[in-house]
């Protein structure tokens, strides 16, 4: 399958560079596989979708503020994006990488010392003297290249999810954007299980196709948690024909990575690589819940492999003719 098969034109005005002021007031477009309807709907609207018995499953992952913005002695500014923060060997991606020999010293905020090293298998290695909460005090929210402009107080709770408790992610999961606090209560009075697992959304989600055979792309591997607590309620509420409502492509690849067999999910945490593209055959999902992603980009592949490939283009094409609100700060997509 070629890569330039998942590719679309989309206008620039359409990449929402501010969040909705209200969460679940963006536009909601809806598919329905069945009939191959395409709908226009508000977000809040998704109650009447989800019913009694039904399973919703969120991502829980909190984003850290991973950007860090520095000088070298020469008085040249450089950016530094941890991959990792916290591990024993950080990884970070640093513009401009070149130009920064081995085991220089980049002066942070704070008078922070990032020592950059050599070469990583993704952007290179990178010490600190301090503790990772210092560092990250002085960190700044990791806003994608495509919101052209700098990230203020606001986006330290505006790219987070209301739920988010687990930090580490250096993105958002961006679909859980919508959800607010009293929606999620509504739900579980109507009698919706609520489910929290966590995969920490990071440079894997996100890295760029480079092969034009897509079935030749690698995925870096992010961490992920199933608890048993979660697994029990998936597994009961499939065992009770009720429908899996997957929360963005993170909850995805948490619920496809845990399943052992069609149906049921084990509890587990590790490492996931999962890369789903059209021919995946889920095994957990009955509908997603989504945001409008890049093109040619891995979570447009999933999103595909979901609904079929011709109708989530079709869909696309609709939405832009709507001009819907495009990315990370966009709206969203039910697909039943």
């Amino acid at each position: 399958m070629k890569l330039s098969e998942f590719y679309y034109d989309l206008p620039k005005e359409l990449i929402a560079q501010e969040p909705m002021k209200e969460r679940d007031m963006s536009r909601l477009m809806v598919l329905d596989r069945e009939t191959r309807d395409i709908s226009e709907k508000v977000f809040k609207d998704i109650e009447e979708y989800i019913f009694e018995g039904d399973c919703l499953v969120l991502n829980n992952t909190r984003v850290m503020p991973v950007r860090l913005l520095g000088k070298r002695k020469t008085g040249a500014n450089v950016e530094i994006f941890l991959l990792n923060p916290g591990a024993e060997r950080m990884k970070a991606l640093i513009r401009p990488s070149k130009r920064i020999k081995e085991k220089e010293t980049i002066r942070i905020k704070g008078g922070i010392e990032a020592v950059v090293l050599g070469a990583a298998d993704v952007g290179r290695f990178v010490e600190f003297h301090v503790s990772m909460d210092e560092v990250l005090r002085h960190g700044h929210m990791p806003l994608p290249p495509y919101i052209a402009r700098e990230d203020n107080s606001r986006d330290r709770e505006d790219y987070q999810t209301v739920y988010a408790c687990n930090p580490g992610a250096t993105a958002s999961p961006t679909a859980g954007l919508h959800f607010t606090r009293d929606l999620i209560g509504k739900l579980r009075n109507k009698g919706v299980s609520v489910v929290y697992v966590t995969l920490h959304t990071s440079y894997g989600t996100f890295a760029p196709v480079k092969e034009d055979n897509i079935e030749d792309h690698v995925m870096h591997r992010e961490y992920y948690e199933m608890s048993q607590d979660a697994a029990d309620k998936i597994n009961d509420v499939k065992e009770k024909g009720g429908r899996i409502f997957a929360v963005g492509t993170t909850s995805i690849r948490v619920l496809e990575t845990a399943s052992e067999e069609k149906g049921r999910v084990e509890a587990s945490k590790g490492e996931t690589d999962l890369f789903v593209y059209p021919g995946y055959d889920f095994k957990m999902v009955d509908a997603i819940i989504t945001n409008f992603h890049l093109p040619e980009s891995t979570l447009l592949m999933l999103v595909s492999a979901f609904s079929g490939k011709s109708y989530m283009l079709e869909g696309y094409r609709r939405a832009i003719d709507l001009k819907f609100r495009f990315f990370s700060y966009g709206d969203a997509m039910l697909i039943l």
